[in-house]
């Protein structure tokens, strides 16, 4: 089989090339993002199975690709992967949705207390009152407790219910909103389940952990926002497009909402004249909430595995377009 990555944010590729050369199998990586689509597709128009990170996977692009019949997206969101586009053209989508759910989660919680404890404002008042020899918590003053305040989850699945069962010890209250999870879960869960505009309303904290479709795009907006409480923060370590940067900057600015911590964005990296950069209440990290030794070496191997599962027949985990397999596809490599 003859594999191709077309991007990748490890530093090199060197234990997946052992390991697929030693299985009998071709394997090229290269570095196309950015790339225009032509580059791309003569890059890896031979290929039978491709990894993407970040590169469009675009039905145009596709139609260069004439060998290939799997593609695995290298993490958890594939906005970046015309799925419906895979299924007519026949090749099994695959993606890896529980690599860095617990790396997800506790940076979204670390998020969540540097927020109400002020950390980053609080460097800011140690400097000022060392350069000035007096306290002064004029700044960082209000201070509020998290007990009892209420937490808002829009998304419960993997990484939103890991981030509700570590936080329920902390003595939140805690609202989800999740319409696609089973009652089974909820119940495993068991907080109560409220619609969007409850979660606006109510919650002290909002962290977002919902794909992004066309239905979450700017989830986060002008009127949502205008539901928040002046004392709320809000979190997301999601994807960029669930919030309307332009409204969130506006209502940190005016102080409509006590802040927000972002560790995604619609545009990556982010320009320096992103808005939120200049705004003192806005905590800001760069993409890292996924981050950890233990997970780069868990989706390298999950991805390994599910390319050695594809070409012996056997399905991957996590197929995203698994009508294809009730039509008939055929796992491994084509007879012709």
């Amino acid at each position: 089989m003859k594999i191709a990555v077309t991007d990748y944010i490890e530093e090199n590729l060197d234990w997946e090339t052992a390991e697929l050369t030693k299985a009998g199998h071709s394997f090229a990586a290269f570095q196309l993002k950015f790339r225009p689509e032509e580059d791309v597709a003569a890059a890896v128009s031979d290929a039978d199975a491709l990894v993407v990170n970040m590169v469009k996977i675009t039905d145009s692009l596709l139609a260069r690709l004439p060998h290939c019949r799997l593609i695995i997206r290298h993490g958890i969101g594939y906005d970046n992967v015309d799925v419906a586009a895979c299924t007519r053209r026949h090749i099994l989508f695959v993606y890896q949705p529980d690599y860095c759910v617990e790396d997800v989660a506790e940076h979204a919680i670390a998020l969540l207390f540097a927020c109400a404890r002020k950390i980053v404002a609080g460097r800011r008042t140690l400097e000022e009152s060392s350069r000035s020899g007096q306290w002064d918590f004029t700044r960082l003053f209000p201070l509020y407790r998290m007990k009892e305040k209420t937490l808002g989850v829009i998304g419960a699945g993997r990484i939103g219910g890991t981030l509700i069962l570590r936080l329920k010890s902390f003595g939140f209250r805690i609202l989800a909103c999740d319409p696609y999870l089973s009652e089974q879960r909820k119940a495993q869960l068991g907080v109560p389940f409220v619609n969007h505009e409850t979660i606006f309303r109510e919650s002290d904290f909002i962290t977002l952990h919902t794909p992004l479709t066309p239905e979450t795009r700017h989830l986060v907006n002008a009127h949502t926002l205008a539901l928040m409480k002046p004392t709320a923060y809000l979190i997301n370590t999601s994807r960029g497009g669930m919030v309307d940067t332009d409204a969130l900057a506006e209502a940190c600015r005016t102080r409509k909402i006590a802040g927000a911590a972002i560790d995604v964005y619609e545009v990556e990296p982010p320009p320096l004249s992103l808005p939120l950069f200049n705004l003192e209440n806005v905590i800001l990290t760069p993409h890292t909430a996924w981050a950890s030794v233990e997970s780069g070496d868990q989706i390298r191997k999950s991805i390994l595995n599910d390319l050695l599962q594809f070409a012996a027949g056997k399905p991957p985990r996590n197929i995203v377009n698994k009508e294809l397999l009730d039509q008939g596809f055929q796992l491994g490599l084509s007879p012709a």
